[in-house]
């Protein structure tokens, strides 16, 4: 067998991952045993003790690699890793007043390991390194004594005897201790110091190891990651900080940012409603309703909701003295002076417009695809209060009864409209409601739309 000096010189020169992944074959279970006690059982904790173990043993393989046999080095190293881990954990449980101590479910071990087990690693560090060794490789590792005389470089004998006097002056501490463990030391460290590390954790620590000694990678990437949480933090702040000022200084806007904001928004409902168009082909496929269509359904009715609870909030500025505009006095053109006004009656009627388009199309998906005729149908599939939606749907007409399957492209058919135009931005627009759902307020400066809505009015049935 190659021995531990030569794999980790080989490693050293070469990283060659095949001769580390051996040491960690041969280590890992000590190193994780000796964790493990330390850390009052908690395998997960052990397994961090390993990793930094043997990312630690990977650094410093150049100088490491001079020593006979790795094994009393491992040992030590695992005891001041963990001592250091608990130390962390025990701090951050302070810190957090949280004591959450899980019940380790394990068989029951033996009446004298039970008592040596938390306090065999101490014990084991207040001997010499020469007689530790000794211990280690004889009761952790369980090699006989002519192979622990060729690891410590003396004859079967003399292997022997530096074992046993080893033994006695761990006794010797053990017992001030309080620990009598009489001649069972021996036969109980043999049985329990060394446990089985879960399967492939020694694949993982190879890996882990190597990466972290050549690169620091698992550092950068938890530093990255905590700098990416707390920039995303702050952009969202920012962000909320953002729109809240654009809200309180709409009024103080110029005319022409308040128009690209509004084109912004109609851009948005463009991208949001594309898929709409999607699931109304989908939704033809049969008359009845199937278990998808009712889900796409119940969407449909959500996002009516949502729509029409935006709609009632900027339906509260539509009934203000400034802007209300009496159904039995209404003028012929609605004007509005203010740029502010204009931008949240333009939203309002947006909204409106859009809500009674879905309303229409899960009408459609009820009734054979075929839209209504006219907004009494619509009404129950929008809710709210009946009189506010009639008074909604008062302003818009609809321009195309037909079936739904026969349109050939939703996204630019119109199928209800605004029967005035009203003056935006100095200029004359309506808004208009199209087969896939969406809404779009459009302008035209002499106040004619006949020419651009033939151009997207749905085309009548060939047998027609």
């Amino acid at each position: 067998m190659t021995p531990d000096s030569e794999l980790l010189s080989h490693y050293a020169r070469t990283r060659s991952e095949d001769a580390f992944a051996e040491l960690v074959r041969r280590h890992v279970n000590l190193v994780y045993s000796a964790a493990l006690r330390q850390v009052n059982g908690d395998a997960h904790l052990a397994q961090d003790v390993a990793q930094n173990v043997f990312t630690d043993l990977a650094r410093k393989a150049s100088l490491l690699s001079r020593r006979a046999t790795l094994t009393g080095w491992l040992y030590t190293s695992a005891h001041f890793a963990a001592a250091k881990i608990v130390r962390t954990e025990n701090r951050r449980r302070d810190r957090e007043e949280k004591f959450m101590r899980e019940p380790i479910h394990e068989s029951a071990p033996e009446l004298d390991w039970g008592k040596l087990r938390p306090v065999l690693d101490d014990a084991m560090h207040e001997l010499k390194e020469t007689d530790r060794d000794a211990i280690l490789l004889r009761y952790f590792e369980n090699r006989p004594c002519a192979e622990v005389g060729i690891k410590l470089d003396l004859n079967e004998n003399a292997a022997r005897m530096r074992v046993e006097r080893a033994l006695e002056k761990l006794r010797d501490i053990l017992s001030k201790r309080g620990i009598a463990t009489a001649t069972a030391l021996a036969s109980v460290m043999s049985a329990n110091a060394v446990q089985l590390a879960p399967a492939g954790l020694a694949a993982t620590l190879t890996t882990t190891s190597i990466v972290s000694a050549g690169t620091g990678t698992f550092t950068l990437l938890k530093i990255m990651t905590a700098t990416q949480l707390k920039l995303g933090i702050s952009a969202l702040v920012v962000a909320g900080a953002a729109t809240a000022l654009v809200v309180q200084h709409q009024t103080q806007t110029n005319l022409r940012a308040q128009n690209e904001s509004l084109q912004q928004q109609i851009a948005q409902l463009k991208t949001n409603n594309e898929s709409l168009s999607i699931r109304l082909a989908m939704a033809g496929d049969s008359k009845s309703l199937s278990d998808k269509q009712m889900n796409e359904l119940l969407k449909l009715r959500g996002e009516v909701g949502m729509l029409r609870q935006q709609t009632n909030e900027l339906g509260k500025l539509r009934a203000s003295p400034a802007l209300a505009i009496s159904n039995q006095q209404q003028p012929e053109v609605e004007e509005f002076d203010s740029h502010a006004e204009q931008e949240k009656v333009a939203q309002f009627k947006m909204n409106n417009a859009k809500q009674s388009v879905l309303g229409m199309i899960m009408y459609a998906n009820n009734n054979g695809d075929q839209f209504p005729s006219n907004f009494d149908l619509v009404a129950p599939y929008l809710g709210g209060d009946s009189i506010s939606v009639r008074s909604n749907l008062s302003q818009l007409e609809i321009v195309y009864q037909g079936s739904l399957k026969n349109i050939a492209n939703p996204g630019s058919t119109i199928v209800i409209r605004e029967s005035q135009p009203w003056l935006y931005n100095r200029e004359w627009v309506k808004v208009y409601g199209f087969a896939d759902g969406h809404s779009e307020l459009h302008v035209e400066p002499n106040g004619d739309f006949s020419a651009w809505e033939q151009q997207h009015l749905a085309l009548p049935p060939p047998s027609q």
